[in-house]
Protein backbone atom coordinates (compact mmCIF):
# COMPACT_ATOMS: atom_id res chain seq x y z
CA UNK A 1 0.00 0.00 0.00
CA UNK A 2 1.67 3.41 -0.78
CA UNK A 3 1.96 5.85 1.51
CA UNK A 4 0.78 8.60 -0.22
CA UNK A 5 -2.46 9.20 -2.45
CA UNK A 6 -1.01 12.88 -4.09
CA UNK A 7 1.13 11.55 -7.27
CA UNK A 8 2.05 13.54 -10.24
CA UNK A 9 1.00 17.02 -10.82
CA UNK A 10 -2.35 19.32 -11.51
CA UNK A 11 -3.59 19.35 -14.75
CA UNK A 12 -5.32 22.31 -16.58
CA UNK A 13 -8.86 20.90 -16.13
CA UNK A 14 -8.28 20.28 -12.68
CA UNK A 15 -6.96 23.69 -11.82
CA UNK A 16 -9.49 25.15 -14.19
CA UNK A 17 -12.82 23.71 -12.39
CA UNK A 18 -11.42 24.13 -8.51
CA UNK A 19 -10.71 27.83 -9.64
CA UNK A 20 -14.25 28.07 -10.67
CA UNK A 21 -15.60 26.36 -7.50
CA UNK A 22 -13.63 28.43 -5.77
CA UNK A 23 -14.85 31.86 -7.64
CA UNK A 24 -18.02 31.17 -6.89
CA UNK A 25 -17.66 30.33 -3.76
CA UNK A 26 -15.69 33.98 -2.79
CA UNK A 27 -18.33 35.59 -4.38
CA UNK A 28 -21.31 34.20 -1.86
CA UNK A 29 -18.77 34.93 0.76
CA UNK A 30 -17.83 38.64 -0.51
CA UNK A 31 -21.98 39.48 -0.12
CA UNK A 32 -21.78 39.95 3.16
CA UNK A 33 -17.96 39.42 4.37
CA UNK A 34 -17.67 43.62 5.90
CA UNK A 35 -20.87 43.07 8.17
CA UNK A 36 -19.77 39.29 9.10
CA UNK A 37 -16.37 40.25 9.92
CA UNK A 38 -17.59 43.09 12.10
CA UNK A 39 -20.17 40.64 14.30
CA UNK A 40 -17.21 38.45 14.85
CA UNK A 41 -18.04 35.03 15.38
CA UNK A 42 -17.82 31.63 14.18
CA UNK A 43 -17.77 30.89 11.13
CA UNK A 44 -20.21 27.84 11.22
CA UNK A 45 -22.50 28.89 8.21
CA UNK A 46 -19.37 29.59 6.10
CA UNK A 47 -18.17 26.38 6.24
CA UNK A 48 -21.02 25.11 4.93
CA UNK A 49 -20.56 26.71 1.87
CA UNK A 50 -16.95 24.98 1.87
CA UNK A 51 -18.50 21.69 2.13
CA UNK A 52 -21.48 22.22 -0.27
CA UNK A 53 -19.11 23.22 -3.36
CA UNK A 54 -16.35 20.62 -1.69
CA UNK A 55 -13.64 22.23 -1.07
CA UNK A 56 -13.39 20.44 2.24
CA UNK A 57 -12.38 17.19 0.77
CA UNK A 58 -10.63 18.53 -2.29
CA UNK A 59 -6.97 16.81 -1.17
CA UNK A 60 -8.73 13.77 -0.32
CA UNK A 61 -8.26 10.36 -2.71
CA UNK A 62 -11.21 10.56 -5.59
CA UNK A 63 -10.85 6.56 -4.74
CA UNK A 64 -12.70 7.15 -1.35
CA UNK A 65 -15.16 9.86 -2.39
CA UNK A 66 -12.76 13.07 -2.07
CA UNK A 67 -11.60 15.59 -4.84
CA UNK A 68 -8.39 14.12 -5.82
CA UNK A 69 -6.77 17.45 -6.63
CA UNK A 70 -3.23 18.05 -6.06
CA UNK A 71 -1.37 20.72 -3.56
CA UNK A 72 -1.09 23.21 -6.31
CA UNK A 73 -4.64 23.21 -6.86
CA UNK A 74 -5.57 23.73 -2.69
CA UNK A 75 -2.95 26.64 -2.91
CA UNK A 76 -4.82 28.60 -5.50
CA UNK A 77 -8.45 27.82 -3.97
CA UNK A 78 -6.80 29.47 -0.94
CA UNK A 79 -5.84 32.44 -2.70
CA UNK A 80 -9.04 33.14 -4.60
CA UNK A 81 -10.89 32.69 -1.53
CA UNK A 82 -8.69 35.37 0.29
CA UNK A 83 -9.78 37.99 -2.48
CA UNK A 84 -13.20 37.73 -0.72
CA UNK A 85 -12.87 36.36 2.57
CA UNK A 86 -9.55 35.84 4.29
CA UNK A 87 -10.60 34.26 7.34
CA UNK A 88 -12.76 31.67 5.96
CA UNK A 89 -9.56 31.11 3.86
CA UNK A 90 -6.96 30.95 6.54
CA UNK A 91 -9.34 28.30 7.98
CA UNK A 92 -9.51 26.37 5.00
CA UNK A 93 -5.67 26.27 4.63
CA UNK A 94 -5.31 25.04 8.02
CA UNK A 95 -7.74 22.02 7.70
CA UNK A 96 -6.42 21.11 4.38
CA UNK A 97 -2.79 21.25 6.47
CA UNK A 98 -4.22 19.62 9.42
CA UNK A 99 -6.17 16.86 7.45
CA UNK A 100 -3.16 16.23 5.07
CA UNK A 101 -1.16 14.85 7.87
CA UNK A 102 -3.30 11.32 7.17
CA UNK A 103 -1.12 11.27 4.04
CA UNK A 104 1.87 13.02 5.62
CA UNK A 105 2.23 11.44 8.99
CA UNK A 106 0.05 8.69 9.69
CA UNK A 107 0.55 4.82 8.84
CA UNK A 108 -0.59 3.57 5.72
CA UNK A 109 -3.14 1.00 7.20
CA UNK A 110 -5.13 3.81 9.12
CA UNK A 111 -5.16 6.32 5.60
CA UNK A 112 -8.17 4.54 4.32
CA UNK A 113 -10.73 4.72 6.88
CA UNK A 114 -9.58 8.14 8.31
CA UNK A 115 -9.69 9.41 4.78
CA UNK A 116 -13.35 7.90 4.58
CA UNK A 117 -14.78 9.48 7.62
CA UNK A 118 -13.36 12.79 7.24
CA UNK A 119 -15.08 12.38 3.34
CA UNK A 120 -18.52 11.16 4.59
CA UNK A 121 -18.87 13.34 7.65
CA UNK A 122 -17.13 16.21 5.77
CA UNK A 123 -15.31 17.39 8.65
CA UNK A 124 -13.67 20.36 8.90
CA UNK A 125 -10.20 19.84 10.71
CA UNK A 126 -9.06 22.74 13.51
CA UNK A 127 -6.30 22.77 15.33
CA UNK A 128 -4.75 23.52 18.78
CA UNK A 129 -1.14 23.08 18.21
CA UNK A 130 0.38 26.66 18.68
CA UNK A 131 4.45 25.27 18.74
CA UNK A 132 5.33 28.47 21.42
CA UNK A 133 2.85 27.68 23.91
CA UNK A 134 3.49 25.12 26.62
CA UNK A 135 2.79 22.37 25.75
CA UNK A 136 -0.54 19.83 26.30
CA UNK A 137 0.49 17.05 28.48
CA UNK A 138 -1.27 13.38 27.46
CA UNK A 139 -0.71 11.43 30.55
CA UNK A 140 -0.34 7.35 30.37
CA UNK A 141 -3.12 5.67 32.28
CA UNK A 142 -2.01 2.33 31.10
CA UNK A 143 -4.42 -0.28 28.98
CA UNK A 144 -4.56 2.60 26.03
CA UNK A 145 -5.91 5.17 28.02
CA UNK A 146 -4.75 8.68 28.58
CA UNK A 147 -5.45 12.04 29.64
CA UNK A 148 -5.05 15.16 27.82
CA UNK A 149 -4.79 18.49 30.08
CA UNK A 150 -3.39 22.25 29.31
CA UNK A 151 -4.50 25.35 27.36
CA UNK A 152 -3.08 26.58 23.96
CA UNK A 153 -3.52 29.61 22.45
CA UNK A 154 -4.70 30.75 18.56
CA UNK A 155 -6.40 27.37 17.80
CA UNK A 156 -7.62 28.08 14.50
CA UNK A 157 -10.53 26.37 13.48
CA UNK A 158 -11.11 24.59 16.81
CA UNK A 159 -14.30 26.33 17.63
CA UNK A 160 -15.95 25.78 14.37
CA UNK A 161 -14.62 22.67 12.67
CA UNK A 162 -15.71 19.14 13.36
CA UNK A 163 -12.32 17.57 14.13
CA UNK A 164 -9.61 19.41 16.65
CA UNK A 165 -6.04 18.27 15.66
CA UNK A 166 -4.12 18.51 18.93
CA UNK A 167 -0.16 18.47 19.84
CA UNK A 168 0.74 17.02 23.09
CA UNK A 169 4.14 15.73 24.78
CA UNK A 170 3.22 12.42 26.86
CA UNK A 171 3.71 11.50 30.24
CA UNK A 172 4.40 8.34 31.25
CA UNK A 173 4.59 4.52 29.93
CA UNK A 174 6.76 3.81 26.95
CA UNK A 175 6.12 6.66 25.24
CA UNK A 176 7.10 9.22 28.02
CA UNK A 177 8.48 12.58 26.31
CA UNK A 178 7.03 11.82 22.82
CA UNK A 179 5.37 14.54 20.69
CA UNK A 180 2.05 13.42 19.51
CA UNK A 181 -1.02 14.53 17.02
CA UNK A 182 -3.90 13.80 19.05
CA UNK A 183 -7.35 13.74 16.72
CA UNK A 184 -10.62 14.54 18.65
CA UNK A 185 -14.39 15.19 17.69
CA UNK A 186 -15.16 18.98 18.61
CA UNK A 187 -17.51 18.10 21.36
CA UNK A 188 -15.41 15.97 23.41
CA UNK A 189 -16.23 16.15 27.36
CA UNK A 190 -13.35 18.22 29.01
CA UNK A 191 -13.01 20.35 26.04
CA UNK A 192 -13.58 24.35 26.48
CA UNK A 193 -13.81 27.15 23.60
CA UNK A 194 -12.67 30.13 24.84
CA UNK A 195 -14.08 32.65 22.06
CA UNK A 196 -11.46 35.26 23.07
CA UNK A 197 -10.03 35.66 19.65
CA UNK A 198 -10.11 39.67 19.51
CA UNK A 199 -7.60 40.71 16.87
CA UNK A 200 -7.41 43.23 14.64
CA UNK A 201 -8.32 41.24 11.84
CA UNK A 202 -8.93 37.76 10.38
CA UNK A 203 -11.65 38.03 12.87
CA UNK A 204 -13.86 35.18 11.44
CA UNK A 205 -10.60 32.75 12.08
CA UNK A 206 -11.77 31.22 15.05
CA UNK A 207 -8.79 31.63 16.43
CA UNK A 208 -9.45 31.44 20.17
CA UNK A 209 -7.62 29.45 23.10
CA UNK A 210 -8.97 26.26 24.08
CA UNK A 211 -8.69 24.49 27.42
CA UNK A 212 -8.40 20.43 27.63
CA UNK A 213 -9.31 19.53 31.35
CA UNK A 214 -8.89 15.66 32.18
CA UNK A 215 -10.26 14.90 28.24
CA UNK A 216 -10.44 10.98 27.85
CA UNK A 217 -7.86 10.11 24.88
CA UNK A 218 -7.69 6.31 23.19
CA UNK A 219 -5.15 5.03 21.43
CA UNK A 220 -6.92 5.42 18.82
CA UNK A 221 -6.77 8.92 18.86
CA UNK A 222 -3.30 9.38 18.66
CA UNK A 223 -2.50 10.15 15.43
CA UNK A 224 1.08 9.68 15.01
CA UNK A 225 4.33 11.14 16.28
CA UNK A 226 5.77 13.99 15.80
CA UNK A 227 9.21 13.55 13.86
CA UNK A 228 12.16 14.73 11.75
CA UNK A 229 11.94 12.65 8.79
CA UNK A 230 11.70 14.27 5.87
CA UNK A 231 8.08 13.60 4.03
CA UNK A 232 6.05 14.12 7.36
CA UNK A 233 7.52 16.88 7.80
CA UNK A 234 6.54 18.87 4.48
CA UNK A 235 3.24 20.35 6.62
CA UNK A 236 5.49 22.92 7.56
CA UNK A 237 6.26 24.40 4.02
CA UNK A 238 2.77 23.51 3.28
CA UNK A 239 1.78 25.92 5.98
CA UNK A 240 3.98 28.88 4.99
CA UNK A 241 3.11 28.31 1.02
CA UNK A 242 -0.70 28.58 2.24
CA UNK A 243 0.54 31.86 3.89
CA UNK A 244 1.94 33.07 0.81
CA UNK A 245 -1.29 32.60 -1.15
CA UNK A 246 -3.54 34.13 1.73
CA UNK A 247 -1.33 37.29 1.50
CA UNK A 248 -1.74 37.23 -2.21
CA UNK A 249 -5.02 36.61 -2.17
CA UNK A 250 -5.71 39.79 -0.14
CA UNK A 251 -3.57 41.88 -1.60
CA UNK A 252 -5.52 41.11 -5.32
CA UNK A 253 -8.75 41.36 -3.26
CA UNK A 254 -7.62 45.07 -2.17
CA UNK A 255 -6.64 46.48 -5.39
CA UNK A 256 -9.81 44.79 -7.40
CA UNK A 257 -11.98 46.82 -4.43
CA UNK A 258 -9.77 49.97 -4.92
CA UNK A 259 -10.25 49.67 -8.91
CA UNK A 260 -14.25 48.93 -8.24
CA UNK A 261 -13.82 52.40 -6.05
CA UNK A 262 -12.08 54.44 -8.51
CA UNK A 263 -13.94 54.25 -11.23
CA UNK A 264 -17.00 54.74 -9.42
CA UNK A 265 -15.69 58.03 -8.89
CA UNK A 266 -16.91 60.75 -11.10
CA UNK A 267 -15.12 63.67 -10.59
CA UNK A 268 -11.36 64.25 -10.22
CA UNK A 269 -8.94 66.42 -8.56
CA UNK A 270 -9.02 69.88 -9.47
CA UNK A 271 -5.06 70.63 -10.57
CA UNK A 272 -5.20 66.66 -12.88
CA UNK A 273 -6.33 68.71 -15.71
CA UNK A 274 -8.51 65.33 -16.35
CA UNK A 275 -12.36 64.65 -15.66
CA UNK A 276 -12.38 61.31 -14.01
CA UNK A 277 -9.97 59.86 -10.95
CA UNK A 278 -9.73 56.86 -13.12
CA UNK A 279 -8.11 59.24 -16.08
CA UNK A 280 -5.76 60.84 -13.19
CA UNK A 281 -1.99 59.89 -14.41
CA UNK A 282 -0.90 59.67 -10.52
CA UNK A 283 -3.57 57.27 -9.64
CA UNK A 284 -2.84 55.36 -12.96
CA UNK A 285 0.47 55.27 -11.89
CA UNK A 286 -0.09 53.35 -8.38
CA UNK A 287 -2.12 51.30 -9.96
CA UNK A 288 0.45 50.07 -12.35
CA UNK A 289 2.72 49.87 -9.77
CA UNK A 290 1.15 47.62 -7.22
CA UNK A 291 -0.16 45.42 -10.24
CA UNK A 292 3.11 44.74 -11.12
CA UNK A 293 4.53 43.49 -7.96
CA UNK A 294 1.61 41.07 -7.34
CA UNK A 295 1.88 39.77 -10.32
CA UNK A 296 5.83 39.32 -9.87
CA UNK A 297 4.84 37.67 -6.34
CA UNK A 298 1.82 35.48 -8.46
CA UNK A 299 4.49 34.05 -10.79
CA UNK A 300 6.79 33.35 -7.78
CA UNK A 301 3.38 31.62 -6.01
CA UNK A 302 2.85 29.51 -8.72
CA UNK A 303 6.16 28.15 -9.72
CA UNK A 304 6.66 26.82 -5.77
CA UNK A 305 2.76 25.53 -5.53
CA UNK A 306 3.95 23.38 -8.65
CA UNK A 307 6.95 22.59 -6.71
CA UNK A 308 5.38 21.41 -3.84
CA UNK A 309 3.59 18.54 -5.75
CA UNK A 310 6.93 17.68 -7.32
CA UNK A 311 8.45 16.88 -3.71
CA UNK A 312 5.52 15.66 -2.37
CA UNK A 313 5.08 13.15 -5.15
CA UNK A 314 8.67 11.23 -3.98
CA UNK A 315 6.98 10.09 -1.01
CA UNK A 316 9.14 8.58 1.52
CA UNK A 317 11.87 9.30 -1.28
CA UNK A 318 12.27 12.94 -0.15
CA UNK A 319 15.56 13.76 1.45
CA UNK A 320 16.49 16.36 3.98
CA UNK A 321 17.66 18.50 1.21
CA UNK A 322 14.63 18.42 -0.96
CA UNK A 323 12.80 19.32 2.06
CA UNK A 324 15.41 22.29 2.55
CA UNK A 325 15.16 23.92 -0.72
CA UNK A 326 11.82 23.71 -1.05
CA UNK A 327 11.48 25.14 2.63
CA UNK A 328 13.86 28.16 0.92
CA UNK A 329 12.19 28.84 -1.82
CA UNK A 330 8.69 29.19 0.26
CA UNK A 331 10.35 30.91 2.41
CA UNK A 332 11.41 33.52 -0.47
CA UNK A 333 7.66 33.93 -1.13
CA UNK A 334 6.39 34.30 2.47
CA UNK A 335 9.19 37.21 2.34
CA UNK A 336 7.96 39.09 -0.75
CA UNK A 337 4.09 38.30 -0.26
CA UNK A 338 4.08 39.86 3.30
CA UNK A 339 5.86 42.74 2.10
CA UNK A 340 4.05 43.13 -1.25
CA UNK A 341 0.76 42.51 0.49
CA UNK A 342 0.87 45.12 3.31
CA UNK A 343 2.39 47.57 0.60
CA UNK A 344 -1.05 47.31 -1.31
CA UNK A 345 -3.42 46.87 1.56
CA UNK A 346 -1.67 50.46 2.72
CA UNK A 347 -1.59 52.47 -0.43
CA UNK A 348 -4.79 51.63 -2.42
CA UNK A 349 -6.33 54.33 -0.40
CA UNK A 350 -3.69 56.97 -2.03
CA UNK A 351 -6.01 55.95 -5.40
CA UNK A 352 -9.42 55.58 -4.26
CA UNK A 353 -9.21 59.00 -1.46
CA UNK A 354 -10.96 59.92 1.76
CA UNK A 355 -13.87 59.00 0.80
CA UNK A 356 -12.59 55.54 0.98
CA UNK A 357 -11.84 55.69 4.43
CA UNK A 358 -15.26 56.00 5.75
CA UNK A 359 -16.19 52.85 7.68
CA UNK A 360 -19.62 51.47 5.34
CA UNK A 361 -16.56 51.21 2.75
CA UNK A 362 -14.34 48.68 4.49
CA UNK A 363 -11.88 48.96 2.36
CA UNK A 364 -9.97 48.93 5.67
CA UNK A 365 -10.98 45.01 5.57
CA UNK A 366 -8.34 43.94 3.79
CA UNK A 367 -5.24 45.74 5.62
CA UNK A 368 -6.18 44.38 8.79
CA UNK A 369 -6.56 40.57 7.90
CA UNK A 370 -3.25 41.12 6.49
CA UNK A 371 -1.41 42.93 9.18
CA UNK A 372 -2.98 40.56 11.77
CA UNK A 373 -2.13 37.28 9.72
CA UNK A 374 1.32 38.57 8.97
CA UNK A 375 2.30 38.50 12.59
CA UNK A 376 2.09 35.32 12.95
CA UNK A 377 5.86 34.10 12.79
CA UNK A 378 8.23 36.96 12.26
CA UNK A 379 9.24 37.45 8.63
CA UNK A 380 12.57 38.89 9.52
CA UNK A 381 13.32 35.20 10.10
CA UNK A 382 12.50 34.41 7.11
CA UNK A 383 14.85 36.88 5.37
CA UNK A 384 17.59 35.64 7.67
CA UNK A 385 16.68 31.86 6.59
CA UNK A 386 16.90 32.70 2.64
CA UNK A 387 19.74 34.75 3.13
CA UNK A 388 21.59 32.06 5.42
CA UNK A 389 21.04 29.37 3.00
CA UNK A 390 22.15 31.54 -0.06
CA UNK A 391 25.25 32.44 1.30
CA UNK A 392 26.09 29.71 3.66
CA UNK A 393 24.12 26.83 2.58
CA UNK A 394 22.78 26.68 6.13
CA UNK A 395 19.24 24.94 6.68
CA UNK A 396 17.34 25.55 9.44
CA UNK A 397 16.24 22.91 11.96
CA UNK A 398 13.26 20.91 11.64
CA UNK A 399 10.16 22.64 13.18
CA UNK A 400 6.09 23.77 13.34
CA UNK A 401 7.72 27.64 11.81
CA UNK A 402 10.61 25.95 9.47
Amino acid sequence: MTRSYWTGQADAAELAHWEAVAAEAADRLAVDALERDRANQDPTAELEVLRDAGLVNLLDPAEFGGGGAHWETAFRVIRILSRADASVAQVLAYHYINSGNIGFAVAPERQPDLYRRTIDGRWVWGDSVNPVDPDLTLTDLGDGRYRLDGTKRFSTGASAGDIVLAAATVAGGARAGTPVFVLLDHGRAGIRYHGDWDALGQRLSASGSVTFDGVAVDESDILGELSDEPFSTLITPGIQLAFGNLYLGIAEGALAKARELTLARTNSWFLSGVDRYAEDPFVLRVFGELLSRIEAVEALAGAVGREFDAVVDKGEDVTAEDRGRLAQRIARLKVVSTEVSIEVTTRVFEVTGSSSARASVGLDLWWRNVRTHTLHDPVDYKKLEVGAYYVNGDLQPISLYT
